[in-house]
């Protein structure tokens, strides 16, 4: 593990690390933010074209979890620097970009493998260096795409969920047709495995009774043909899954949107995580 810097916040520490990736054969970057008491770990995932620093710097959540105790773990996006055709270090929208799941096709399967980097890797590392065993997740966009899959995938790994701007059905839009037919081939089963809503649907009964929290900004350029998160919100009440969806007029899909709503957010997994 290599110390990439550290920075004094708020009575903790955010600091940005390095190691070398056996799931990803790369090596890899996150952020941890460490409050003055940790009492629980929140996963943040980021969207397109991020990095482990986006949502450490730009969210401004760090005030706020000092003083709830939650860790924040920021991982980066995707993996770098592997040299495959059509990968680029700006991730652009589409394949490139690591969606949060296991590549199956070339010439991506060799080193995509996030899902497996998140789930039996970097957070098992995190949690025995923390001693933290209370996990929650959220995320932004294509993380927020993550948050709500992994949850799903995983039961029991996650003690909360909530989501900004997700991409909350893929198989219905052109990024999640474009990644999804990248990595995935044309299976529309592997397709439907990594696609919140379907999963949703697919539930015998509520994964979260406490319920989720999603906010989307109303006057976000990709809400209509990209993220539909009424899809996702038809999905949690078939199965009865309690959900607050909370649409602002005004907001867009940048991190201003998601710094005016983040303490909503960690008061949101505080209560689950800690209540």
């Amino acid at each position: 593990m290599q110390t990439l810097n550290e920075h004094r916040c708020f009575g903790g520490t955010q600091g940005f690390y390095q190691h070398d990736s056996a799931e990803i054969g790369r090596p890899m970057r996150f952020g941890l933010f460490l409050p003055p008491v940790p009492r629980a770990l929140l996963v943040c995932l980021a969207g397109l074209t991020c990095t482990e620093e986006t949502f450490a710097i730009k969210a401004g959540a760090q005030r706020l979890a000092a003083e709830l105790g939650l860790a924040l773990l920021t991982p980066d996006t995707s993996p770098r620097g592997a040299g495959v055709p059509g990968e680029s270090d700006s991730w652009d929208f589409g394949v490139g970009a690591g969606f949060y799941l296991d590549a199956t096709q070339a010439p991506w399967a060799a080193h995509w493998r996030m899902e497996s980097y998140l789930m039996k890797e970097l957070l098992p590392q995190m949690q025995r260096d923390t001693g933290l065993g209370r996990v929650g997740i959220t995320g932004h966009s294509m993380g927020g795409h993550g948050a709500l899959t992994l949850a799903l995938r995983h039961p029991g790994r996650f003690g909360s969920l909530s989501a900004f701007a997700p991409i909350a059905a893929p198989r219905q839009c052109p990024w999640g047709h474009k990644a999804f037919s990248g990595y995935l081939g044309d299976d529309p089963a592997a397709w439907a495995a990594h696609d919140a809503s379907a999963l949703m649907a697919a539930q015998a009964h509520a994964p979260y009774p406490r319920g989720v929290l999603i906010d989307q900004g109303l006057a976000d350029k990709f809400l209509a043909e990209q993220l539909h998160p009424d899809v996702f919100e038809a999905a949690c009440a078939a199965v009865g899954q309690p959900l607050t969806l909370r649409r602002h007029a005004g907001y867009d899909h940048g991190y201003f949107f998601i710094a005016s709503v983040v303490d909503d957010h960690l008061r949101h997994h505080a209560a689950q995580l800690l209540g």
